[in-house]
């Protein structure tokens, strides 16, 4: 690799599509990473990574010089209240006209602060897709900022979906999570690679 190419971004886009931009508290958003490229490199992962950001506006008395007395001055307090960064893919060679679709589901913690904006304090989601580099900057989609709400009071957390798999005894169908079949009753193999 070329001592220049260290400082620039390979030529590969991504690009971050989700199901919805308002979310309640609680619920997991769904989307998905494309990656496309046209040079070859390698990338140590894809991942998406979502912040939940509060900044406040504070204000402080510091002693001036030049005027000989103290002066207020106004500053903003940035505090990240929740870091997530789901891995979507591993390690990987990417080749000139490559794509790919990863799939993205993420919890917005129910336990976590609704989007707010004011003149002095501000509460921002923010989401992007990365494909991290060894070496060199990553490539990163936009940013979007997401509109998470409070959990309506009628509404429940969607329930998640359970992965179905088939018994390796009678071939039905079962929930990933079971740990028997409900159809024959035979234990599950490889219960340890499959969760």
């Amino acid at each position: 690799m070329g001592f220049f190419k260290r400082f620039t971004k390979p030529k590969a886009s991504v690009s971050l599509t989700l199901s919805e931009k308002t979310i309640e508290l609680g619920n997991d958003l769904d989307g998905s990473v494309d990656v496309s490229c046209e040079e070859e490199f390698d990338a140590t992962e894809v991942r998406a990574e979502l912040r939940c950001i509060e900044k406040r506006r504070r204000e402080r008395w510091i002693y001036d010089k030049k005027r000989g007395r103290k002066i207020r001055q106004v500053y903003w307090d940035i505090a990240t209240l929740h870091s997530d960064n789901p891995r979507l893919g591993d390690k990987l060679h990417l080749v000139p006209n490559f794509r790919k679709t990863y799939p993205l589901s993420i919890n917005i913690p129910v336990g976590g602060r609704e989007s707010f904006d004011g003149l002095d304090a501000s509460i921002k989601w923010l989401i992007k897709g990365v494909v991290a580099i060894k070496g060199r900057p990553d490539v990163t989609s936009e940013t979007t900022e997401l509109q998470v709400v409070k959990a309506s009071a009628g509404s429940a957390p969607r329930e998640k979906k359970v992965k179905m798999v088939s018994c390796e005894y009678c071939e039905g169908l079962m929930p990933q999570t079971d740990t028997s079949c409900p159809n024959c009753g035979a234990p599950r193999k490889e219960l340890k690679q499959r969760i």
